[in-house]
């Protein structure tokens, strides 16, 4: 490019056209359980709105959908200063598992399902959930070790052609 030319903008569009489909493309690249659900309930909210919604799995965001993890996913203080408590504590013996259980509770008493059920409201309401072939291959992970609302195990390259003009978010 000269010093005359200009790159060419591009402005998403909020405001579709009538007849047009929004579509929504969420990488999830996190397997602790905060992490988790934020890509759940943007989800969630975007298919109550009727839009399109493709959840991608990628690294250890797969944590969320492979059944041996999927329901004992784990969250952490350590080197998470959003707990407003001393670092040196998150390294101590079973502050994981009590950090975990007080995050659970907290969202149990919110009504909000927990992930495998999360996912599976998701799906039915027309969601789709997709794994990340390169980090599937990476463990060692084939479509039978994923949970059955998974649609395939894709690259990157094929998300993105399904999602082409979609709103991404990256968590």
């Amino acid at each position: 490019m000269t010093t005359t030319e200009t790159a060419t903008v591009v402005v998403p569009q909020f405001d579709a056209e009538p007849g047009t489909k929004r579509k929504l493309a969420i990488i999830c690249s996190k397997g602790n359980l905060d992490m988790a659900y934020p890509g759940l309930i943007l989800a969630n909210a975007a298919l109550g709105e009727g839009v399109e919604t493709h959840l991608f799995f990628t690294f250890w965001g797969l944590d969320m959908i492979t059944k041996a993890t999927m329901d004992d996913l784990k969250f952490t203080m350590l080197g998470n200063t959003a707990t407003h408590m001393p670092q040196g504590l998150g390294g101590l013996p079973g502050m994981t598992h009590m950090a975990t259980s007080k995050l659970k509770k907290a969202i149990a008493d919110l009504d909000v399902p927990d992930v495998p059920e999360f996912l599976e409201q998701i799906v039915a309401s027309g969601g789709h959930l997709w794994a990340c072939r390169l980090s599937a291959d990476m463990n060692h992970l084939t479509v039978d070790d994923l949970d059955e609302d998974v649609e395939g195990i894709i690259s990157a390259s094929d998300f993105i052609e399904k999602t082409d003009g979609a709103q991404l978010l990256f968590i």
